[in-house]
C-alpha cells in the first residue's frame, strides 16, 4: 500500500475538522439527535484531523524540492 502524501493528509484532516465542526453544529440545532457516542466520535475526529492535517504540513515544509535553475544541480 503506498503511504498517503503530505497533500493528501492536509485534505483528509481537513475533511475530519470539518466533521469535527459539523456534527456537533448539527446537534446543537437538533438536527442529529444528541448522544455520547456520537459527540465521542465527533471529538475524536475533531483531534485525528487536526494532528493529520498538522502532520502533513509538517511533512509537506520539510521536503526536499526540486528548483529547476538551481545552478549546482
Amino acid at each position: 500500500m503506498k503511504p498517503m502524501s503530505a497533500l493528501n493528509m492536509m485534505a483528509a484532516g481537513l475533511v475530519l475538522l470539518l466533521a469535527g465542526f459539523l456534527v456537533p453544529f448539527l446537534m446543537v440545532l437538533r438536527v442529529l439527535e444528541a448522544g455520547f457516542v456520537l459527540g465521542f466520535s465527533a471529538h475524536f475526529a475533531s483531534l485525528v484531523g487536526f494532528f493529520l492535517a498538522l502532520y502533513g504540513a509538517v511533512q509537506y515544509s520539510s521536503s526536499p524540492r526540486r528548483d529547476d535553475n538551481d545552478p549546482l544541480r
